[in-house]
């Protein structure tokens, strides 16, 4: 589970911007195939790639505002199901996509490769 250090990412970080053809659906995908986090139990590293897919509705998210929200969680110590999830949830808060889908592709550990995928 996440820890209480209070620089956590929460959706208050992601900044969003006016989407100006809110007439049509379309999809943004987004890949951050260098994404990072720690395992709560070991407290070991934990790699993966993250996979955003969304529909907008009235905004989008600003793409550095996203960086610096994930690079957050490099010190985090978060389940692979959590993050999947938390990342989703706040992206919901900040954006209200029409739809939406996350993807956490993770590293194996200890033998076990995990693949998270959370959608709306």
């Amino acid at each position: 589970m996440e820890n209480s250090k209070s620089n956590n990412p929460t959706h208050k970080d992601l900044e969003v911007v006016s989407n100006d053809y809110s007439d049509r659906d379309y999809t943004i995908n987004v890949s951050i195939p260098e994404f990072n986090c720690v395992c709560p139990k070991t407290a070991l590293p934990d790699f993966g790639t993250i996979i955003i897919n969304y529909v907008p509705d009235k905004y989008i998210v600003e793409l550095k505002s996203l960086k610096l929200y994930i690079v957050k969680f490099r010190y985090i110590g978060i389940f692979h199901e959590h993050v999947t999830n938390k990342i989703m949830d706040d992206i919901i808060k900040a954006c209200k996509p029409k739809k939406i889908d996350i993807t956490g592709d993770f590293h194996p550990r200890g033998g076990i490769k995990t693949v998270v995928r959370s959608e709306r």
